[in-house]
């Protein structure tokens, strides 16, 4: 349901201990840089359109037309994830601005290490819009090849500085709002998003 976008992700999937890849195919010629403000402090994340054209594309789209300035990181689970990118607070939805996009995991090819910034989606793979949620650990089980569905979770860039920030969001106490589960006590509002 699209009210209910805030559960994208399943709950029940946690750090992976098994191999993994080492996002070696990462690209750093032609390497976009995003500056993701924050209430807790700045994560500067570098954006790889040589792996995943379509999906950073869409997310600069994204950042270009402001629409991430005042949202909230929603969900918040610990050894897991943090999300954000579609609620204001008070679980105010914000109506994506563009088409979902295609699922790009299995062309990009790059792990749900801790880190790296992946789209968010609905069980529908195709379904990815504004949302996003970066990896507090490994989560080689959101990949393309090891996801149930085959087609997992699209990492599309990875922080390089903030990862502390992450940290701290991902450790702050979290409750249930109606039908969303593992919402922040305190907004951890996206002030901005902007490109370097």
């Amino acid at each position: 349901m699209i009210g209910l976008v805030g559960i994208l992700l399943m709950l029940n999937i946690f750090n992976q201990t098994g191999d993994t890849m080492d996002n070696s195919s990462e690209q750093s010629e032609g390497t976009k840089v995003v500056e993701i403000i924050t209430n807790q402090g700045n994560i500067v994340v570098h954006l790889y359109p040589k792996n995943a054209p379509v999906t950073v594309d869409n997310f600069i789209a994204y950042v270009e037309a402001g629409f991430y300035e005042g949202l909230i990181f929603h969900r918040v689970i610990k050894d897991f994830m943090i999300q954000g990118g579609g609620f204001l607070p008070g679980l105010e939805y914000k109506k994506p601005l563009f088409d979902p996009i295609v699922n790009e995991a299995g062309i990009s090819q790059l792990s749900n290490l801790r880190g790296t910034i992946a789209m968010a989606r609905t069980t529908d793979p195709n379904s990815a819009t504004s949302q996003f949620y970066i990896n507090t650990v490994d989560n080689c089980r959101l990949d393309w090849n090891q996801y149930p569905d085959g087609y997992g979770y699209c990492v599309f860039g990875k922080v390089v500085e903030g990862m502390e920030v992450v940290d701290i969001i991902e450790n702050i106490s979290t409750k249930t709002v109606g039908n969303f589960q593992n919402v922040p006590v305190e907004d951890i509002i996206i002030q901005k998003i902007i490109c370097h």
